[in-house]
């Protein structure tokens, strides 16, 4: 019994005999020895009690008498599990076959038993599920010889009970007595011919019937997969051999220890290094990611979103700043009481508004390096196959560009250190003493703005209740007066418009089962913004998303809650403000239009040079620094042949490209041959005519050698499976024999085969 799957491998050969996989080099002559060594084999890893296993025994036979096929012997279904079987066998031995019968390119023998109800037959119910037209199902019935008296299998060798597209083919086999007392497989044949012409119910159709005509037919088979697989495996080996060839050229005359080859190789990696890191800053048509920003891209966003979101994160808080000119009014006049709007007030409060704006300039420049060190280490893995020369090119430019950060942050320093120097009252945009009283140049300035639509996208609303609906999704758009949203993109069911007068926003932090980013709106006069809620909630995919809608929400004036000022500062400065006399007012909102106006051009300013200052010391040195020196330390580090040692991946692609290519070479060379080497008619695989001296190929078919192979089978186990070409799956291979060339190009054709005598 089957315990184990078989591969038997059928190899034409001069000679005969047989070779396991587990016993290389050990040929077996007897067959009767290939035999017990199955067994043993089976029971090393299944045990004597039944047990099954899906690991297979690997069986190459060579003979002259056989044609090239890969055969796999299956177990047998088994509906109720004995001795050490798993509960589950039925399962497993159904998954197992399974794995075969449902490849396209499989020919199914569905072998049922003739003394039982074909409608019962678990082989053509299998068979019918894979291969419900019938395209590549041949039906095989077996023990004839044992049907009841006066019973017989006519109609269904007649194709006229359960009809089969390819029709069924009767054989009577050797029984256990036969096998356990050694009968001769050529006397088992004479004995089945026998039947067939002697028994009434098959006379009329022994031509048709019998082991040696089943034989013929898969031959037949054979040759009709053969004539149609050539044109179509060609095709493919030639699209494969063009893909690889330019590849394999580089490697036909590889010499690993070859200076020349390294020095030219270390250039071309370099100025491949460089091109790849301007390609991923600058830009370019080719190789561009669908899927997330990278590289400039990524730096774009940092200078025009993220750096801007951090000025305003920076925003003075109204209250404290009215606090602290107040104080600063009465300490620069003293005891006096003042008649006039002290200039030191303004100019105090303005530097130290000034020395906050170094924290968001170094965090960008930070937030810049970061992104120039991933981009470098994108740009690297190309390098892969010489490690110590990524890893080197990695430390080098990216030390460069620590020290670059150095210099930069100085220069940065620098930029608010002139801001602090001098104060420019007598700028173009600055409005002055005269027009400090006025508020109206930005009231203005907002309303010259209307009603301008500055974002529009999708956002979750997430902080509705389970019992109102959930988190649902809806299309926002942004304006400079109100944040409107719709039911979809059409914008045609508005849900709801919120004023963005008295609005700010706060982070929110992501719930235990969130995976969406949130950030919520609130009002500044404590009063509900949404319905009955306090705050609404907003949530986008990525953290990328959340910065891009905070940078939208800036310009509609929409500024982040200012994080540290306690309630108790909150209420003596409420105190304070209600105790102030009127003209200590009308000096404060004075002094507060004045910072305010010249705020906005000293941010103006960082926001315009801080990007050329980080352009100008960082990217572009860098570049210039790959471009012109990075060669020159890789030279300097260290040892030339250290760097360009390859990885042991990369020599194990190349060994595997170039067999590949020679393989490609031959299978072509020999599909090229065949058309002069075999004549493939409707018929059976025949030898071309040969010149004088030549052996034949294959000797032509007739009942001795189909006899004998089928006597190798029967010798390994009645019942055998032929799958497609080995291993398995794969497409057909070609090999050479002697001086001349033969393919092995194999139909696949399963047998499916259940417990019981054959």
């Amino acid at each position: 019994v089957t315990r184990r799957p078989l591969v038997l491998q059928l190899v034409n050969s001069s000679t005969e005999y047989g070779e396991f996989l587990h016993c290389k080099g050990k040929k077996f002559t007897d067959f009767e020895e290939v035999r017990l060594e199955i067994e043993a084999e089976t029971d090393r890893v299944t045990g004597s009690n039944k047990g099954i296993s899906p690991v297979p025994i690997n069986l190459r036979v060579y003979s002259p008498h056989v044609l090239n096929l890969t055969l796999v012997d299956l177990p047998g279904m088994t509906k109720v599990p004995v001795g050490d079987q798993p509960p589950d066998i039925e399962f497993q031995i159904r998954d197992m076959l399974m794995q075969f019968v449902t490849k396209e390119n499989c020919l199914i023998l569905a072998v049922s038993p003739a003394n039982s109800d074909l409608a019962n037959s678990d082989a053509l119910k299998i068979a019918k599920e894979v291969d419900p037209q019938g395209q590549r199902t041949i039906g095989v019935i077996t023990k004839l010889d044992l049907m009841d008296e006066g019973t017989d299998a006519r109609d269904v060798l007649e194709n006229k009970l359960l009809p089969l597209r390819r029709g069924y083919i009767g054989v009577v086999n050797r029984s256990q007595k036969d096998i356990d007392g050694k009968k001769d497989i050529q006397a088992a044949l004479a004995a089945e011919r026998k039947f067939f012409l002697s028994h009434p119910a098959y006379r009329h159709m022994a031509d048709r019937m019998g082991t040696p005509y089943l034989q013929k037919v898969l031959n037949q088979q054979l040759t009709n997969h053969i004539r149609d697989t050539l044109p179509g495996l060609r095709n493919k080996l030639q699209s494969q051999l063009l893909s690889i060839e330019k590849e394999v050229e580089e490697y036909k005359n590889f010499r690993p220890d070859d200076p020349a080859r390294k020095t030219k190789a270390l250039l071309q990696m370099v100025q491949q290094f460089a091109v790849d890191f301007e390609k991923r800053i600058e830009g370019s048509g080719d190789q561009i990611d669908t899927y997330e920003l990278s590289g400039g891209a990524r730096i774009n966003r940092i200078f025009h979103e993220r750096f801007p979101f951090e000025l305003v994160k920076m925003e003075f808080d109204e209250k404290e700043l009215r606090r602290e000119i107040s104080y600063a009014i009465k300490n620069i006049h003293g005891i006096r009481t003042g008649l006039f709007t002290p200039d030191l007030a303004f100019e105090a409060i303005v530097k130290k508004q000034v020395q906050k704006l170094k924290e968001p300039s170094l965090k960008c420049v930070d937030m810049v390096v970061s992104e120039l060190t991933s981009t470098i280490r994108k740009c690297s893995e190309k390098l892969s196959q010489y490690p110590h020369l990524r890893e080197e090119m990695e430390r080098i430019v990216t030390t460069h560009i620590r020290e670059r950060e150095g210099r930069t942050k100085d220069q940065v320093m620098l930029l608010i250190d002139i801001e602090l120097a001098y104060m420019n009252t007598n700028h173009e945009d600055f409005i002055g003493f005269a027009n400090a009283q006025q508020r109206s140049s930005q009231m203005s300035k907002k309303k010259a703005a209307g009603n301008q639509v500055i974002r529009k996208g999708w956002l979750t609303i997430n902080n509705i209740g389970i019992m109102k609906g959930g988190s649902k999704e809806y299309w926002f758009v942004l304006t400079a007066e109100n944040l409107s949203w719709y039911k979809d993109d059409e914008e045609k069911e508005k849900k709801y418009m919120l004023p963005v007068d008295n609005l700010k926003l706060r982070d929110v932090e992501k719930g235990f089962m969130s995976s969406k980013h949130i950030f919520a709106l609130f009002n500044t006069e404590q009063r509900n913004v949404y319905k009955d809620y306090r705050q609404l909630e907003l949530a986008c995919e990525t953290q990328e998303e959340v910065d891009s809608w905070k940078a939208s929400f800036l310009r509609a004036g929409v500024y982040p809650e200012r994080v540290g000022a306690s309630e108790t500062e909150e209420n003596g400065s409420d105190n304070f403000m209600h105790s102030m006399d009127p003209q200590l007012e009308r000096q404060v909102e004075t002094i507060r239009n004045l910072v305010d106006s010249y705020m906005a051009i000293v941010n103006k300013t960082i926001r315009d040079l801080m990007p050329k200052t980080i352009m100008h010391l960082m990217i572009n040195n860098t570049k210039d620094f790959i471009h012109s020196e990075l060669l020159a330390n890789l030279y300097s580090c260290g040892d030339q042949n250290t760097l360009m040692e390859e990885s042991a991946e990369q020599a194990q692609r190349r060994d595997e490209m170039l067999r590949m290519y020679h393989a490609l070479k031959e299978a072509l060379n020999i599909i090229g041959d065949i058309n002069t080497t075999y004549h493939l008619d409707a018929g059976l695989l025949r030898p071309a005519p040969r010149r004088r001296g030549e052996l034949p190929l294959f000797h032509p078919p007739d009942l001795g050698p189909e006899a004998r192979l089928l006597g190798h089978l029967l010798l390994v186990g009645p019942r055998w499976v032929v799958p497609p070409l080995c291993p398995p799956g794969q497409v057909p291979l070609l090999i050479p024999l002697g001086p001349h060339l033969r393919f092995l190009l194999g139909l696949t054709v399963l047998l499916l085969v259940f417990p019981g005598k054959s």
